[in-house]
Formats: C-alpha cells, sequence, structure tokens
C-alpha cells in the first residue's frame, strides 16, 4: 500500500490541441455525414435487434452531486454481452458489397444470405486479433451470413471468452504475448492463407476495414440521442469513454463533433494504467500517436492494449478534451458500485472495462486530489453525464472474484471515511 499512497488517484493530462478551433480533417473522411443512418438500416435488420437501455442512475447522481448519470447498458446487446458486434457487423457488410462490387444502393441483410449472392462472393474466411469481445461480435456476423471465420487470442484470454467465440463456429488460435502479438500474428497468417482481417485497429494500408468499424459503433450513438431526447435531454454535457486501441473513443469523440460542433460535450478517455497507449499519447503533445510497453497485465481484458490505432488516434488527437490512466481498482469498484446500486437505482451487469469509466468520474468528483481536475472539466450540479458500459459479465469467474470475493480492492489511502 506504501507505494500506492505516492502515487496519484489517477493520472490525467488536458488535451491543448482539442476544441473546434483545432481542426480535425479526418472528421469527414473517417465519419462522413449520413454514415450513422447506413449502419442503423443494416443493425436493424440483424436477427434479435433492438435499442440497448439507456438507464438512469438518479440515486447516484444526487449521492455525487451531479445533474444526471445515463448508463447505455450494452451488456444487453443481441445477446452477446457487448457493443463490438454492431462495428464487426458492418466492416463485413461493407467489405462484402464492395466485394460485390455495389456501390448505387446498399444491400439488404437477405440479398446477402441468398444462394446467388453467396456463390457470387465465393468461399470467404474471415479473421480477426481480440481480447474476447471483438472477435465474438465478428464470429457472430460470420455465422450469420453462412462464412467461415478464425479467431486469434493472446495466452491470457480467458477460457470463457475463447468458449463464447467458440460458440458461434469460429476456430480459436492461442498466441504467445499480448494482444498486439495476436494482431501481429494474424497479419502474417492472414496473408498466407488468403483469409480477410476484419480488425478494429488500422495500421499503414489497412485502414478502410477499421474506418468501418468505427462507423459501425455510431448506431449506439444514434439510439442514445433518441433516448436523451425522450428524457428531455438534447445531449449529454459530459462523456466518459473507455479505450484500448481507441476505435470506440473515436467514435464517440467524433460523432459528438459532427453533431454539435462547438457545443458538443466534454469528452474524456478512460484506460488501465498499464496499457495506456491514448494517455500517453497525449501527454507526449506532439500529435503524434504513441505506443506503450509492457505485458499489458490489467483485469480490463477488452482495454489491454499497447498500440494505439492510428485513425481512431487522429480523430482523438482533436476531439478528446481529457485522458485518464487508471489502476485495477477503479474499475473493480465500478463494477461493484453497478452491482449494489444506490436504493432506487437500477442494477447493472458489468465486466471489467465496462465499469472502469464510471468509479473513475466519481472519483474525479468526490476526492479532493482531484477537485483541480474536476473545475477544469466544469462538472457540477448541472452536469448530465453519459457512460457505456460497454461489456456485460464476459468472464464469470473473474467477475465473481471481483463482486463477490473482493478482489482488487480499493486501496485504504483512497477509501471514503465512513459517514
Amino acid at each position: 500500500m506504501a507505494d500506492l499512497a505516492s502515487k496519484p488517484l489517477l493520472d490525467w493530462v488536458e488535451n491543448s490541441r482539442a476544441g473546434v478551433s483545432s481542426p480535425c480533417t479526418a472528421l469527414t473522411r473517417l465519419l462522413p455525414p449520413g454514415i450513422t443512418g447506413i449502419a442503423r438500416q443494416l443493425h436493424r435488420q440483424l436477427d434479435g435487434y433492438r435499442m440497448s437501455p439507456l438507464k438512469s442512475l438518479s440515486g447516484l447522481a444526487q449521492l455525487i452531486g451531479v445533474g444526471g448519470v445515463w448508463v447505455k447498458d450494452e451488456s444487453q446487446r443481441l445477446s452477446l454481452d457487448s457493443f463490438k458486434v454492431l462495428g464487426g457487423s458492418f466492416a463485413i457488410y461493407q467489405f462484402l458489397r464492395k466485394r460485390l462490387g455495389i456501390r448505387d444502393r446498399e444491400l439488404t441483410v437477405t440479398e446477402l444470405k441468398s444462394e446467388k449472392t453467396r456463390a457470387q462472393l465465393g468461399d470467404l474466411c474471415f479473421a480477426t486479433a481480440t481480447d474476447g469481445n471483438h472477435g465474438r461480435g465478428v464470429a457472430w456476423a460470420a455465422k450469420q451470413l453462412g462464412f467461415r471465420c478464425v479467431i486469434y487470442v493472446h495466452e491470457r484470454t480467458s477460457r470463457a471468452r475463447i468458449k463464447a467465440i467458440e460458440a458461434f463456429g469460429a476456430q480459436v488460435k492461442v498466441v504467445a504475448g499480448t494482444y498486439d502479438d495476436a494482431v501481429r500474428m494474424v497479419m502474417r497468417d492472414a496473408a498466407t492463407n488468403g483469409w480477410q482481417i476484419i480488425s478494429d485497429t488500422s495500421w499503414p494500408g489497412y485502414e478502410d476495414i477499421p474506418c468501418w468499424v468505427m462507423q459501425g459503433y455510431t448506431t449506439m450513438m444514434t439510439e442514445i440521442q433518441e433516448q436523451l431526447a425522450g428524457q428531455g435531454i438534447a445531449r449529454p454535457t459530459h462523456v466518459f469513454v473507455q479505450a484500448g486501441v481507441g476505435a470506440l473513443a473515436a467514435a464517440v469523440a467524433g460523432y459528438y463533433r459532427g453533431l454539435f460542433g462547438d457545443s458538443r460535450p466534454v469528452m474524456t478517455v478512460v484506460e488501465p494504467d498499464r496499457a495506456a497507449c491514448l494517455y500517453e499519447s497525449a501527454r507526449q503533445g506532439t500529435g503524434q500517436a504513441r505506443s506503450v510497453g509492457g505485458d499489458l497485465d490489467t483485469i480490463m481484458a477488452g482495454l489491454a492494449c499497447g498500440d494505439p490505432s492510428p485513425i481512431a488516434w487522429e480523430i482523438l488527437d482533436h476531439c478528446a478534451d481529457f485522458f485518464l490512466s487508471c489502476p485495477d481498482f477503479v474499475a473493480a469498484k465500478g463494477m461493484r458500485v453497478y452491482a449494489v446500486p444506490v436504493s432506487g437505482d437500477p442494477f447493472i451487469v458489468s465486466g471489467e472495462s465496462g465499469a472502469v469509466t464510471l468509479a473513475a468520474m466519481m472519483y474525479i468528483v468526490e476526492h479532493e486530489s482531484l477537485q483541480d481536475l474536476k473545475r477544469r472539466m466544469k462538472l457540477g450540479p448541472d452536469s448530465q453525464i453519459l457512460l457505456i458500459n460497454t461489456e456485460g459479465n464476459t468472464d464469470p469467474g473473474h467477475f465473481r472474484r471481483v463482486v463477490w470475493e473482493g478482489s482488487d480492492p480499493v486501496p485504504q489511502e483512497y477509501r471514503f471515511p465512513l459517514v
């Protein structure tokens, strides 16, 4: 505990490069006008589609002194426990449309499943690297359309996550090392075997598909805006979004920048301190994406990425206001707060990567050591805060260890006094 006591509760950096006065030339290229409607049109055709709920934590908001806390609960997305399927399915759709040479219209899911279309497309195999949720989304989409799928995972991926991918008929290959090692391995093997990679991270010469993944995520954002409007709220004032390679964070930040311009919400990107590549990129302040090394050993498995996606960074560099680096106990606290809510608030099942933004936001609002950050963010009684629970209980064993057994407890130095 002594070592923790000498560290800040959270490391943070304010991004001086963000703001409407700082043009984001990548925004129109990566998230062009009208693309959200096209993505939503596709997703509405998927078997079992419905909007995931937007839940109000009004009791918690009153307790911590903010106007509202809203949680988009992606643990209820298509029975897949994660938002990731939105990106993977749209990327596969766009790839198939391009392969068929169709430019003047959109395709229906029924057309894609037809024998005629399958004969035109031939025998395809989709592949990707994953920490779990993205691979499961790609496997689900590939199975829906009748294509083969190979998913690469790193050696720390839990058996529960692997079994969830295999349940959709995908072949899973375990790679020694980290998520980034799995990405490099699938790149080599896909080139050898003629597979088509559906990745949420980009690299030189590979940008279209990661771009389509980000575009697919905007379906979630259009749902949120409809749901907030139903509550009489035009937009959130603050958004906290978690990040691995940065694709989701870029989709959220870019969506709100494009929709509201200089009236957009204050955007905060949250990462594990053992895999904080976007935080490090912002801290350097050069506008260049930076990788981080090490074993990336964090309970936030879905965020354990050392190499940021370059196209995601193009957006975040100009559209994200703050970057946070959080220890694992912050995510664990968030899981427990969701699981044992303030009286009257809904119970939410959230995995490690899904919950980190909740506890990070709470610490900023409440903890004395972070009051300067709270002021800079302009968090207060009129704030309407949006969080995204990106995953449910995707690793039951670890979920029980955190929620039932109290693993990764809050260190004594950072606990609030009993009242």
